[in-house]
C-alpha cells in the first residue's frame, strides 16, 4: 500500500497556476514529481513521452500529439520530447488561461535551453526534491529556514506534538518517497536499482559517459567528498581521469540536481564564482550507498558521521527554499587564515551565519567566528541538543529535528 505525503511545494504549485500559463517541475528522478502533479491535478488529463510510442508521436507530430491530448493537461518526462516547446508556445499565446499546461521533467541542459528559448516568461520553474523532515512529520507549510525569533517559535510549538526522527537512521534512509511511502521497500535494493537505472536510463543518453565502470568509481570518489571543497585534481586523480572529465561529470551531477554546489560567500558578488564551492550530495541516503554506509549507527560513530550530518542539514535547509519556490541563498565563508562558517544566508542586506555540529553540548567557542562578519542577523548553531538553547543575545543552538 503506497501513502501519497503532502508536499510543501503544492502551495507554491497552485499559486504558480494562477499566475503562469505553464508550470514546469523539475528535480531528479523518484522525488515525486508525477505524483505532485497527479495529486493536485487530478482533474487533468496526464501523458508522459517517456514511452516509446509517445515519445515517437510528439517528436513527429507535436502539433497533433496536442491537440489530441487538450488541456488542462499534464506532461510527463518533457526532456524526452523537446519538439513540444515551440508548438506549446503558440498555445498558450492564443488564449489568456493561466495554468493550462502543467510539465515534469529532469533539468537537463536541453530541457532548459529549451525552455529559455521557448516558453521565457510563460513558465514557472519549480524545483522539488527528495521529502523534507518537515514533510515527513507532517509540516508543510512553505516557511524557508532562518533563524530568527518567529521561525524558532513556530518549530518549538510544532515539535512538541510532532514525534521526533532519529537523524541518522533518516540520513541513511534517504528522502526518496518509496522508501518512506511503503513499509517494505529495502533499502540497498531501491539504490542498487536507483543507480542501475541512472545509468542505462540518463547518463547513457548523454555524450559525456562513454566508459560506465569509469563514472561508478567518479560517483562513489564524489560522494565520499560530501561536505568537502571541491578539488578537480585530486577527484580526477582518485577516479583516473582527466580534469576536464571530471569537471563534465561534475557538472553533469549538478544539472541532474543530484549535488549541489555551494559557493563561497565575498562581499564582492563576482568573486563568489570563481572560488572553489563546497560540495553537497542532495539526497544522503544516496550518498550513504554511493560510500558504503548502510547502518545508521556505523555511520554515527564512524570516520564520516560529521560530514554526513553536515550535508543532511545543508540540504535541509536548501530544500526548505526550493520548495517554497524559492532560490536557496546559501553560501559558505572561508578567509584567507583558514577560519570557516559552515554555512551563510544572506536575505535582505543581512547575513545569517550557521554553523553545523554533531555535538549535544553546545559551546559559545563554536561559533567565535560569527564575529568575523559584519551587519550580520540572527545565527544559529545546529547540533544534537534536544532544544533550543541561547548562547549569546543573537544566536541559538538549535536541535537537528527543527529542520
Amino acid at each position: 500500500m503506497t501513502n501519497y505525503i503532502n508536499r510543501t511545494l503544492e502551495t507554491t504549485l497552485r499559486h504558480c497556476n494562477t499566475q503562469f500559463k505553464i508550470v514546469l517541475v523539475t528535480g531528479p528522478h523518484q522525488v515525486g514529481k508525477t505524483c505532485l502533479l497527479k495529486h493536485c491535478g487530478a482533474d487533468r488529463r496526464y501523458v508522459s513521452v517517456y514511452g516509446i510510442n509517445e515519445r515517437e508521436w510528439a517528436r513527429r507530430d507535436p502539433e497533433l500529439f496536442l491537440q489530441h491530448f487538450g488541456a488542462p493537461l499534464i506532461i510527463d518526462d518533457i526532456q524526452y520530447a523537446p519538439q513540444l516547446m515551440p508548438y506549446l508556445k503558440r498555445l498558450v499565446d492564443s488564449c489568456e488561461a493561466t495554468g493550462r499546461y502543467w510539465l515534469a521533467g529532469s533539468q537537463h541542459f536541453a530541457l532548459m535551453k529549451g525552455i529559455s528559448e521557448s516558453l521565457a516568461g510563460r513558465v514557472a520553474v519549480l524545483t522539488l526534491q527528495g521529502l523534507s523532515a518537515a514533510e515527513l512529520r507532517g509540516l508543510s507549510s512553505p516557511q524557508p529556514f532562518l533563524p530568527n525569533k518567529e521561525f524558532i517559535k513556530s518549530r518549538r510549538q510544532l515539535c512538541k506534538t510532532q514525534p521526533k526522527l532519529r537523524p541518522f537512521e533518516q540520513i541513511v534512509r534517504g528522502s526518496y518517497p518509496a522508501l518512506h511511502s511503503t513499509s517494505n521497500t529495502d533499502i540497498y535494493t531501491f539504490y542498487n536499482s536507483y543507480v542501475t537505472t541512472y545509468l542505462e536510463r540518463d547518463l547513457r543518453l548523454l555524450e559525456y559517459v562513454a566508459d560506465e565502470s569509469s563514472f561508478m568509481k567518479f560517483l562513489c570518489i564524489v560522494a565520499a567528498r560530501t561536505a568537502q571543497t571541491v578539488n578537480y585534481s585530486e577527484i580526477a586523480q582518485a577516479a583516473e581521469i582527466s580534469q576536464p572529465t571530471a569537471k563534465k561529470w561534475l557538472s553533469l551531477l549538478v544539472r541532474s540536481q543530484l549535488v549541489y554546489l555551494v559557493q563561497p560567500w565575498y562581499r564582492n558578488v563576482s568573486k563568489r564564482l570563481i572560488k572553489m564551492p563546497k560540495l553537497y550530495f542532495a539526497d544522503t541516503g544516496l550518498c550513504a550507498f554511493l560510500s558504503g554506509w548502510e547502518s545508521a549507527r556505523a555511520l554515527e560513530v564512524g570516520s564520516m558521521s560529521s560530514a554526513f550530518f553536515e550535508t543532511y542539514v545543508a540540504t535541509e535547509i536548501i530544500k526548505s527554499y526550493q520548495h517554497a519556490g524559492r532560490r536557496a541563498p546559501i553560501y559558505y565563508y572561508r578567509d584567507l587564515e583558514r577560519k570557516e562558517i559552515g554555512l551563510l544566508i544572506e536575505r535582505d542586506g543581512q547575513i545569517c551565519p550557521i554553523e553545523i555540529k554533531q555535538t549535544a553540548s553546545p559551546q559559545i567557542s563554536m561559533v567565535k567566528n560569527f564575529k568575523l562578519l559584519e551587519n550580520s542577523g540572527p545565527g544559529a548553531l545546529i547540533c544534537s541538543v534536544s532544544e533550543d538553547l541561547p548562547l549569546t543575545q543573537e544566536v541559538t543552538a538549535l536541535p537537528v529535528t527543527y529542520l
